[in-house]
């Protein structure tokens, strides 16, 4: 039995595509940078690509229960956002923030500024496990 009804309700309740997001080319640029990141350092903490404009994290990936790298992604961009501001207050139109640094006792933290300036790319390390200058080049072979 047909009943027009029915079939209405039926097209209704049809789940629609997913709708494409805003980031869904860059998320998809963002895991396959943080992959190679991975296969060139297997030993690093975290690492986590983020929207400097919105804070948000693209996609990220940890290998340590304790840290959570999207959490404090929009703290990693407002650093960033900051910086910029003192930069512009020192009247250094020609400079430019190619990464920065952030040495604990325990961990570095690289910030490095994708060359189109709207993407951050943050890695942890282990000071134990990985030295400066070695992160710095993966980190700046990665950054595209």
């Amino acid at each position: 039995m047909k009943i027009p009804f029915l079939d209405r309700l039926q097209g209704i309740a049809k789940p629609s595509p997913p709708a494409a997001t805003p980031f869904a080319a860059q998320r998809a640029a963002a895991i396959a940078q943080l992959d190679g990141l991975r296969a060139d350092l297997p030993d690093l903490l975290a690492a986590t690509v983020i929207d400097i404009e919105t804070g948000q994290a693209l996609a990220s990936h940890t290998n340590s229960a304790a840290l959570a790298p999207a959490k404090v992604s929009h703290h990693h961009a407002e650093i960033i956002r900051q910086k910029r501001r003192a930069i512009t207050a020192l009247h250094l139109p020609d400079e430019a923030i190619e990464d920065i640094v952030i040495t604990l006792s325990t961990q570095l933290h690289l910030l490095r500024i994708s060359p189109d300036s709207r993407r951050l790319l943050c890695l942890i390390v282990g000071t134990q496990d990985t030295n400066l200058a070695l992160a710095r080049e993966t980190l700046r072979q990665h950054n595209t």
